[in-house]
């Protein structure tokens, strides 16, 4: 696969997280393993790889398509006891 087509099915998956900022994180975690943060943390590393320099909230601003406080803000609830309870037995498995 060609550089060109991983990055435009990385920015389709951008686009995607952004469209459903009401699939939390948790939600994410629980069912795929990973999440935003997660997601802006391997693109931290990758761009560490090339040598650019991105801190955690640089990362996380580009993933989510605003700064942390404000996603966070408008769209992160808090997560249920039943997601909780997920979330811990998924932790099991990943």
């Amino acid at each position: 696969m060609s550089e060109a087509a991983e990055a435009a099915a990385f920015r389709r998956l951008l686009a995607h997280l952004r469209k459903r900022s009401d699939v939390q994180n948790i939600e994410l975690m629980t069912l795929a393993g990973f999440c935003r943060n997660c997601l802006a943390d391997w693109y931290r590393e990758a761009a560490q790889e090339e040598g650019l320099v991105l801190d955690k909230a640089q990362a996380r601003e580009h993933i989510l398509g605003m700064p942390p406080a404000e996603w966070k803000a408008r769209y992160q609830r808090e997560a249920t006891p039943e997601q909780l309870a997920a979330f811990a037995k998924a932790q099991e498995q990943h």
